[in-house]
């Protein structure tokens, strides 16, 4: 069994996931699925490539070089989150809320932008 922590900014842990052969995109989709709110979350280089993040609260959090390729990230909550440098490449977006997120070499090529918000 392997414990991953998810901790915010301030280094104090937001979620933690405890299963065989668990890695940061399994602990950030049970943390999803949950209900968890990931605000703040320092997710800084995170792979979360295929993970399914629909209706995640992501506000403020720092995916500065994150691959979040395929992601999908439905009704997402991203509203100031750091993307810098982040891949999104291919990522399903629609719906979701980008409102003065990071977007500086923001890699959005072919991600679904359909209804996604990127201002009030």
């Amino acid at each position: 069994m392997e414990k991953i922590e998810i901790k915010n900014k301030n280094g104090s842990v937001i979620y933690s996931h405890n299963c065989m052969n668990n890695t940061l995109a399994k602990t950030v989709e049970n943390a999803v699925r949950n209900g968890i709110s990931l605000c703040g979350a320092n997710l800084i280089n995170a792979d979360l490539q295929n993970a399914n993040l629909c209706n995640a609260d992501l506000r403020c959090a720092n995916l500065r070089n994150a691959n979040l390729r395929y992601v999908s990230l439905y009704n997402a909550d991203l509203r100031c989150a750091n993307l810098r440098n982040a891949n999104l490449c291919r990522s399903h977006l629609q719906s979701a809320n980008l409102h003065s997120a990071i977007l500086i070499n923001t890699n959005l090529r072919s991600a679904d932008l359909t209804y996604t918000k990127f201002w009030q």
